[in-house]
C-alpha cells in the first residue's frame, strides 16, 4: 500500500525570503514521517530577491515536483487550485512615515465622515424638519438646539460605535467588524483578479504559439 500526501494551500500565501520551500506555502500531512520531511524542504520556487511582490502559481505545478521527487506517492490535494505568493522582505518602513500615514488615514476618515454627515443633513434639510417637529410637538418655535438635535447626535456617535463594533482597541462583541468583512472581501478580490489576470495571459501565449 502506497503512502499519502495531503496537501493544503491558502489562496495568498506570504513569505519573507525569496527561496521558497513546500513547508512555507503548504500544510504537509503524511503517513510516512519519513516523506514528509523529505517534502518539507522541497525547492519550490526561487523568487528574484529584488522584485517583492505577488506571483502566481498552480497546485499542478507543486505535484509534478513532488512526483518527481516521490514517483509512488499518493496526492490529495486541498484548497485552492490556483493561489497567489506574496513575497514581502518583512523590512519595518520607517516609524515617522507610518505614522504620517496612520494620522494622514485617521483626518480624512474623520473628515470625511464628517463632510457626508453634514451634506446629507443639508440635503434632507434636518433643520428644518427638527424646528417643524419641535413647534408641532411644544408649539413652541425652535432655537436651533433642542432635545432633538441633542438626541440625534448622541445617537448618532453611538449608533457608529455599535455599527463598527469597536472603539479603539475594545470590540463590543466577538464578531467580525464590518471593516474587516470588507478588507477580506477585497482581499479575495484582489487574489481573484491576480489569478485570472495571468490565466488569461497564458491563454493568450498558447493560442499565439499554437
Amino acid at each position: 500500500m502506497s503512502d499519502t500526501l495531503y496537501l493544503q494551500l491558502d489562496e495568498n500565501i506570504e513569505v519573507h525570503h525569496p527561496h521558497v520551500y513546500l513547508q512555507d506555502i503548504a500544510k504537509l500531512s503524511c503517513s510516512s514521517p519519513q516523506i514528509l520531511n523529505r517534502l518539507r524542504v522541497l525547492p519550490v520556487v526561487n523568487l528574484d530577491p529584488k522584485k517583492p511582490g505577488r506571483y502566481v502559481m498552480s497546485v499542478m505545478d507543486l505535484i509534478e515536483a513532488i512526483q518527481k521527487k516521490e514517483p509512488s506517492l499518493d496526492i490529495t490535494h486541498i484548497g485552492e487550485p490556483n493561489f497567489v505568493i506574496t513575497y514581502d522582505k518583512g523590512i519595518q518602513p520607517n516609524p515617522i512615515w507610518r505614522w504620517a500615514k496612520v494620522i494622514f488615514v485617521c483626518l480624512a476618515s474623520f473628515f470625511g465622515a464628517a463632510f457626508s454627515i453634514m451634506t446629507f443633513n443639508t440635503d434632507v434639510d434636518l433643520s428644518t424638519l427638527f424646528g417643524n417637529i419641535y413647534q408641532q410637538v411644544t408649539g413652541e418655535s425652535s432655537g436651533g438646539f433642542t432635545i432633538l438635535e441633542l438626541s440625534y447626535s448622541i445617537g448618532l456617535g453611538l449608533g457608529v460605535l455599535l455599527f463598527f463594533n469597536h472603539f479603539g482597541r475594545m470590540k463590543i462583541t466577538s464578531d467580525p467588524t464590518p471593516m474587516q468583512v470588507q478588507m477580506r472581501l477585497y482581499e479575495n478580490d484582489v487574489n481573484t483578479t491576480i489569478i485570472e489576470d495571468i490565466s488569461r495571459k497564458q491563454e493568450h501565449k498558447d493560442m499565439k504559439s499554437n
